[in-house]
């Protein structure tokens, strides 16, 4: 079978426009329809990719053909058959893991904004000639793309796909990037960080080496020749994004281990390692394991299911576990994170009023484009997942009394529908964990998917040795909880806020705060309390010196409106979880790895 010939070239850095070039050989269509993608996998949320081309055109016989644009992102030639050329321009300055990006100081693509798909030729295989800027002979590539014989690792030159879905999966960094390169279960590994850092190179790779591991372990299989990890490092960022064998990530440079500081395991250190465990436990989870209505996608429109709480919720349950599974943080480290998580879940009311099988569904609206009342009205499904998994996890290990756990879950579905490439559905959850379990929990598992309330894990915990305590925010601008439950008058809002030079902007309002009451609202600039000016540092000052339920001035601008709000602060109601350990050895019986 013929191959389509793609090439791309970094024309005008400066301008961040690439130039793409499709040949495509003859063929037994009188017209072709070339498209781009809407979304891309793992980001569910319309992107309108089409919307960054600038330029299209089309050549047959050295004669310029007919192009009829057909909606936002489709276009029709009249080839009558003939091989044909297409030339195109993208504009690509998104410093995101989704789209483009192109500077002189570095390049980057996701090939479902980048690649037209030739519709009607979908399923030939692909070739890909990077390149190279001749400004720029120092330049590298990253990519998870096979080379082409006659191109080494890193060069830029000729690479080959099976289809346009495999060209697409295949992102690709341009630049003098850093790279580390490691080995796990005889499978190479690269560790590229585009962007200056200074981070401690031989702890990240030992750190990340564990992971890859523990998550090749828990699966006992490795579904890739090689893998990559494309970290694009700001001076603030967080995202991931995963692909069959490689993921975009943006962190911050700071993010990284100091290596003035060996023995330092920041909050910020672990968030990246979580956000690595993540994207390499999708490798399996949702990039081969999938829901029925993924296979094969429909990257045209909104795909729509009720499955994300397992795809994002159990690949977030294994992200921070497999930190402590992996040697890398004590247990109490774990407990404290997913203390966190659990008070991200409790502290709104939004899991009351939406179930996570329909936050799953609605992502691609109330998820993916949330508004000022997120907080209140819906639930995560990656957050509130997480802890079906827990519940999950620890239901499993009591039922079969510690013969099998979520493990045993995941490595049924890759091997009953990760490796046969057959879409889940929501019952196949279920049966695979009934029997596991040996007992029937349909009825408890169908109610936590399907009916917005708590998820009780309090009595699951207590059996493994940990204690659920509910207490107070750690402080009034943190939803962070406290280390220990406080008895003293803790000043509470429920308005969380960001400082600026102009005051304090708000950017969340819990239901039924004093905040709510007062008529505060999200993007209100809080300047004064209790006529004194109001500040991150003297706002929380002030009310912990005022009685409580005093009611108080509270001086903001909506807009450019003045507004006069009457505020009583409140003493902290028990909002948030605190984990802790109550007998270490039954902890045991949770922590072992089955």
């Amino acid at each position: 079978m013929s191959a389509i010939a793609y090439s791309i070239c970094a024309t005008n850095p400066n301008a961040h426009i690439f130039t793409v070039t499709i040949n495509i050989p003859q063929h037994r269509e009188p017209q072709l329809n070339l498209s781009l993608p809407a979304w891309l996998p793992g980001s569910y949320m319309i992107r309108d990719f089409a919307k960054n081309i600038i330029t299209l055109s089309a050549t047959a016989n050295e004669q310029h053909i007919n192009v009829e644009k057909l909606d936002k992102q489709t276009w029709q030639l009249d080839t009558q058959g003939n091989a044909v050329t297409v030339t195109y321009q993208v504009y690509a300055f998104d410093l995101s893991v989704r789209t483009a990006f192109l500077d002189h100081r570095r390049g980057f693509f996701n090939g479902s904004s980048t690649f037209l798909e030739v519709i009607e030729l979908s399923n030939w295989p692909c070739t890909l000639e990077i390149i190279q800027p001749e400004k720029y002979p120092e330049w590298k590539v990253a990519t998870g793309l096979p080379r082409a014989n006659g191109t080494e690792i890193y060069e830029f030159g000729s690479y080959h796909a099976d289809n346009y879905q495999h060209l697409i999966d295949c992102p690709v960094e341009l630049g003098d990037f850093d790279v580390i390169e490691f080995s796990v279960a005889n499978v190479p590994h690269y560790l590229v960080f585009a962007g200056r850092h200074f981070a401690d190179r031989e702890r990240v790779k030992n750190d990340v080496s564990k992971l890859c591991q523990h998550h090749i372990d828990l699966f006992a299989e490795v579904p890739f020749s090689e893998y990559w990890f494309i970290t694009n490092l700001l001076g603030d960022g967080f995202g991931g994004l995963e692909h069959k064998n490689s993921t975009i990530l943006v962190a911050s440079r700071f993010d990284l281990p100091n290596p003035n500081k060996p023995k330092e395991l920041s909050d910020n250190y672990k968030t990246f390692l979580s956000l690595c465990s993540h994207e390499y436990f999708h490798a399996w989870n949702v990039c081969r394991i999938k829901p029925e209505e993924f296979v094969p996608y429909d990257l045209s429109q909104e795909t729509h299911t009720t499955q994300l709480w397992a795809y994002e919720g159990i690949t977030s349950y294994y992200d921070d576990f497999s930190l402590f599974r992996a040697g890398i943080i004590e247990f109490s480290d774990y407990l404290t994170i997913l203390s966190k998580t659990m008070t991200r879940v409790f502290r709104g009311v939004g899991e009351l009023k939406q179930s996570v099988s329909e936050s799953s569904f609605d992502t691609w609206t109330k998820f993916y484009q949330q508004g000022p009342d997120a907080v209140n009205n819906i639930v995560s499904y990656y957050t509130k997942g997480s802890l079906i998994a827990l519940w999950l996890d620890l239901t499993i290990r009591a039922s079969s009394a510690g013969k099998f756990s979520l493990d045993d879950v995941m490595r049924t579905l890759w091997q009953d529908f990760g490796k046969t490439g057959i879409g889940t559905k929501e019952s196949d959850f279920i049966n695979i964990v009934n029997k596991l379990c040996a007992i029937d929990i349909t009825e408890q598992f169908e109610a936590l998917l399907h009916t917005a309330s708590r998820v009780d894990l309090a009595p699951l915990l207590s059996a493994v040795g940990v204690t659920l305590n509910r207490t107070s925010y750690k402080n009034l601008n943190s939803v962070e909880p406290t280390t220990r439950i406080l008895d003293m008058y803790q000043p509470y809002i429920g308005a969380f806020y960001k400082a600026t030079p102009a005051g304090l902007v708000v950017t969340v309002v819990e239901q039924n705060s004093p905040a709510e009451q007062a008529g505060i609202s999200v993007d209100d600039v809080i300047i004064a309390v209790d006529q004194l000016k109001a500040s991150e540092k003297s706002l929380p000052a002030l009310l912990a010196h005022l009685p409580e339920n005093q009611q108080l001035d509270c001086h903001v601008f909506r807009d450019d409106n003045l507004l006069r709000l009457p505020l009583r602060v409140t003493n902290a109601a028990d909002i948030a979880v605190n984990l802790t350990v109550s007998d270490a050895q039954m902890c045991k019986n949770w922590q072992i790895i089955i």
